[in-house]
């Protein structure tokens, strides 16, 4: 009798539970649920510490990525027709979409401001972003004006650009999604935006970012020339904005109509310049963070003194810090994947130099945009001026430290960049 009762009570609790639940349920709501969002047919077809540390930067970045993403549909954005300037007016032309998702504010603060009822219903109906349409870039590397035509020199530079174009297309189409891609905030923080000639630079350090930076804000008119132009101004004054700092409509406006482009440069000599730069110089950043953590980590009978100031780095313990998944102290832009700063399997890049053909492809690049014919990308060395560049000779120095076990391994870590951007083995019995 008892547990009849009991059996029976479990039941009428159950049927009320389910009761309550379907009376909450807004109908409103549940088909709000079901679709997306609303999309909207657009008529275009179309400051921080730089290049030294990124730590405060991701901070923002994560709580800037909850108020907005964006999709993108990659486009063939290298080459247009001789009626470039008129397709900026176009909205037709051009397939792909960028799809901007963003939370509704306004109705957040309805609900905050609205019945115990809708405050509680909110916890049960998890809210869908509105979708907002929108086209893809049409402002694309303009074509050769006709009088560069016949110019065998700007001719062949023209075709090594849509050869990379075509190979990072295929290497992203091979091992990327071709689905639905979602931009947030943090794929075009490190995008600076140029608004007079309308450019968007990726910035990748140690393939030139600081020179470029220079010719940015000459472009801009914020100095009349790069040698004008101190180091610290360039990653300390907050003179050019980024692309992430905009609004959404702003973004999306400059991602559809400006010539997006970046640098890149040798993964191994990227990553060698960037040990060198960092932890066989005094850096008041660099070791304290980095340092202590990888000499505490990887240096057996470590002396007090290096552990207390992080000086003294060996290439070899770097090198075990940046193959380690479990790293005692995270990632940093200047030995990040540019497949991840710059995220170009995303973002349709209409230009990509390299630093190993840097002052012929960024002259090009200036020619390309119509900058003044004074202007020419700089040749000096921003920092350690005294000191040679880091070259292939120097990079196989450094990794002759290295077994043939931690080449391999670096290699693979860096495998998409090689690929993307069709760097060649730097080492015969790599794989």
């Amino acid at each position: 009798m008892r547990l009849t009762c009991m059996f029976s009570f479990i039941l009428l609790f159950g049927a009320a539970g389910l009761v309550v639940f379907i009376h909450l349920q807004d109908p409103e709501e549940i088909v709000h649920q079901q679709t997306p969002g609303i999309k909207y047919n657009m008529g275009f077809q179309q400051p921080k510490k730089d290049c030294v540390s990124s730590n405060n930067q991701d901070r923002r970045l994560r709580k800037n990525t909850a108020d907005g993403v964006a999709t993108v549909k990659q486009s063939d954005s290298l080459y247009l027709s001789q009626n470039a300037p008129t397709k900026l007016q176009s909205t037709d032309r051009r397939q792909g979409s960028i799809m901007f998702a963003m939370k509704d504010q306004q109705k957040g603060e309805e609900i905050n401001s609205i019945t115990l009822h809708k405050r509680r219903r909110r916890f049960i109906i998890k809210k869908s972003p509105i979708l907002i349409s929108m086209n893809s870039s049409i402002l694309n590397l303009p074509t050769l004006k006709s009088e560069d035509r016949n110019n065998s020199k700007w001719k062949s530079l023209y075709q090594i650009q849509r050869e990379r174009k075509r190979i990072m297309r295929e290497t992203c189409s091979k091992y990327k999604s071709n689905n639905r891609r979602i931009i947030t905030p943090y794929h075009v923080s490190r995008i600076f935006v140029e608004d007079k000639y309308r450019v968007l630079y990726c910035e990748v350090p140690k393939a030139g970012c600081s020179n470029w930076k220079r010719v940015l804000m000459v472009l801009n008119g914020l100095a009349s020339s790069t040698k004008d132009i101190q180091h610290n101004t360039v990653h300390y004054g907050n003179y050019l904005k980024r692309l992430d700092g905009f609004d959404h409509k702003g973004i999306y406006h400059r991602l559809n109509t400006y010539t997006k482009m970046l640098f890149i440069r040798e993964p191994f000599e990227k990553l060698v310049s960037a040990f060198r730069d960092k932890f066989e110089h005094p850096n008041n950043y660099y070791h304290p963070v980095f340092g202590k953590a990888i000499i505490s980590r990887y240096r057996v009978n470590a002396t007090k003194e290096a552990l207390r100031t992080g000086s003294g780095v060996k290439f070899k313990e770097f090198v075990q810090y940046l193959l380690d998944v479990h790293r005692p102290v995270g990632m940093d832009i200047h030995w990040d994947h540019v497949n991840r700063l710059c995220s170009p399997c995303l973002i349709d890049y209409d230009f990509v130099g390299k630093f190993e053909s840097m002052e012929e492809d960024a002259n090009f690049f200036l020619h390309l945009i119509g900058a003044p014919q004074n202007l020419t990308f700089p040749k000096f060395k921003d920092r350690h001026s005294n000191e040679e560049r880091t070259t292939t000779k120097i990079t196989q120095q450094y990794f002759a430290q290295l077994s043939p076990s931690q080449r391999q391994r670096s290699y693979d870590f860096y495998y998409m960049d090689y690929l993307m951007f069709n760097y060649s083995k730097p080492f015969e019995d790599l794989y």
